[in-house]
């Protein structure tokens, strides 16, 4: 989208995180100025085969980087702070960020080898100015301690953007979300509201924090012997909870999994995590303690496969191996699209003889949501009571059940808006109106690389996990020259019932036949074009012969 922002309008332009569940990142922008709401990244599916993570695509604010005034941060979790070290390098701007959240970048940046990235601390009393666009942080209760919304004032209006919430009177190690603000603003007057639809499909309200701590308490007083608690690193009041119910069951909690023991070791220098040595110590320290008075504490809830509850589950955790009489506690709730590899876990624990808790399970409160329910959505409705809405974060479903109490608490027809990620919508004092869209492709990281792995390349990957590859060697007389010998076939990962001597010598001969139909022209194919021909009727073969797709690649053998 080329054109240039009006004065007095503000441009609202999601990157990620509408319709889907991850990749958050939201750009404000005006004539003059341009701020990003979190930079976070998505985690891949089961089909998306050698992908890490899943990255906003950037282009838009790359063509803008003259305008880039800095990153406005909610909170610590990934899907909001994850990308930003992949961000920073080509588009360096200040971070601002409460402070837990900054110590959570600070250093993933540093492994990135980034030592040079500017930080400003936001707290509730935090209001920063960015010439058209006014920042002011504002505390919310989430499932992290230091998370805020944010509210924007603009040419166009006040922009209330909720970040992830929940309305919790009694959290933990976070103040509850500042209702009397959103009253304010609301009395102010509301432009634009962005509020979090992540769970906008449950009825009622969330329950507290409070009952996690309450039923952790009660497991690590009951079991038998070891207890194992899975739960993501950035949850550092559930790990605060879990260390409270060690102290009251006399258990020493251990510490596993590479981002949970970073994310302790920077939180107890920070003083968010409050664990004296005898109570919190390294997994190394594990050696013959007592059964009945460990805990430990990990990553992994989430299924990932290289994390500590996964490596448990299969046998190959270099310091835990799982036994009867150990329980295991998932402390969270799968992430759409995780829902696959958190069973293939809980499976795999269940073969090792542990008992296994999980809200999937029927076990109640070894975790809460972190999000707000629809009681608490219409709650922030009717407090700030805006002129326009925009439901954020979550997949369409989310957005669009949001939208629907929107309605129904008298929000306009054309002052409500499902946006998508890559859609541009604009606003003014006294219309709002969707006028483009914006590529917001994704960006797969691969390892070390960051943008190479394309959408091709993912479909290539998912062809030979689910049909394998057919190989045909076809030796040429030179360059471009005719066929000069045998074609030679050979299979991987094929089904092997169908890797038949006939299979393959048919194959052979439908390459040698499409090579000589190719030659026979008056003007000479090239070998791309050859190349193309025989991959499409050797294809064409394998279907009708085996009813199965396999990559059949074709490549020249000079002689």
């Amino acid at each position: 989208m080329d054109s240039e922002v009006a004065a007095g309008v503000l441009r609202m332009v999601p990157l990620g995180g509408l319709g889907e569940i991850g990749r958050n990142m939201m750009v404000y922008e005006t004539a003059d100025d341009l701020v990003i709401v979190d930079a976070g990244f998505l985690f891949p599916t089961d089909d998306m085969h050698g992908v890490d993570y899943i990255l906003p695509e950037t282009t838009y604010v790359e063509e803008r980087r003259h305008k880039l005034r800095g990153y406005l941060i909610t909170h610590g979790h990934e899907d909001h702070i994850g990308a930003l070290r992949f961000l920073l390098p080509d588009l360096p701007a200040p971070i601002y960020a409460p402070p837990l959240a900054a110590g959570l970048i600070q250093w993933r940046l540093e492994e990135q080898g980034i030592l040079d990235a500017a930080f400003q601390m936001a707290d509730e009393s935090s209001r920063f100015d960015f010439g058209s666009i006014t920042a002011e942080f504002f505390p919310v209760a989430h499932s992290i301690p230091d998370a805020f919304g944010i509210a924007l004032r603009t040419p166009a209006g006040l922009v209330v953007h909720t970040g992830d919430f929940k309305i919790d009177h009694t959290p933990v190690m976070s103040a509850p979300t500042d209702l009397q603000r959103l009253a304010a603003y609301g009395q102010e007057g509301v432009r634009l509201l962005c509020s979090d639809s992540t769970y906008a499909d449950q009825t009622g309200v969330t329950p507290s924090e409070t009952v996690v701590g309450d039923k952790l308490a009660e497991v690590l007083l009951t079991a038998p012997g070891r207890v194992i608690i899975a739960t993501f690193a950035s949850q550092i009041a559930r790990i605060q909870q879990i260390i409270d119910a060690a102290e009251e069951s006399d258990r020493v909690v251990y510490a596993t999994g590479r981002s949970m023991e970073k994310n302790l070791e920077m939180c107890q220098r920070m003083g968010y995590v409050q664990a004296d040595k005898r109570r919190l110590r390294p997994i190394t320290d594990l050696g013959s303690a007592h059964d009945e008075n460990t805990v430990v504490v990990c990553t992994g809830a989430q299924g990932e496969p290289t994390a500590a509850l996964s490596r448990m589950a299969k046998g190959s955790h270099r310091d835990i191996e799982l036994k009867a009489g150990d329980t295991v506690v998932l402390s969270s709730s799968p992430i759409p699209g995780n829902e696959s590899a958190v069973n293939t876990t809980i499976n795999d624990l269940f073969r090792r003889g542990v008992e296994v808790m999980s809200v999937s399970s029927g076990h109640q409160h070894v975790h809460v949501r972190g999000h707000a329910a629809q009681e608490e959505l219409k709650t922030v409705l009717a407090l700030t009571e805006p002129q326009a809405f925009v439901p954020i974060h979550g997949e369409f479903r989310h957005l669009a059940l949001h939208s629907k109490l929107a309605e129904d608490m008298g929000i306009a027809e054309g002052e409500r808006h499902i946006l998508l990620d890559g859609d541009v919508l604009e606003l003014t004092e006294d219309a709002s109106a969707v006028v483009g869209q914006v590529s917001a492709e994704y960006i797969f990281v691969d390892g070390e690389n960051v943008g190479g792995v394309k959408q091709t390349t993912i479909r290539e990957r998912q062809k030979l996990a689910g049909d394998g590859i057919l190989l045909v060697a076809a030796p040429l007389r030179g360059e471009n020259g005719p066929l000069s010998g045998e074609v030679q076939v050979a299979a991987r990962g094929f089904a092997e019932a169908a890797i038949t001597p006939s299979l393959c010598e048919g194959a052979a001969r439908v390459a040698r036949e499409a090579l000589q139909s190719a030659e026979s022209g008056k003007k000479p194919r090239s070998w791309d074009k050859r190349r193309q021909h025989v991959q499409q009727q050797v294809s064409t073969y394998l279907r009708q012969e085996t009813r199965q797709r396999p990559m059949v690649v074709v490549v020249a053998v000079r002689v």
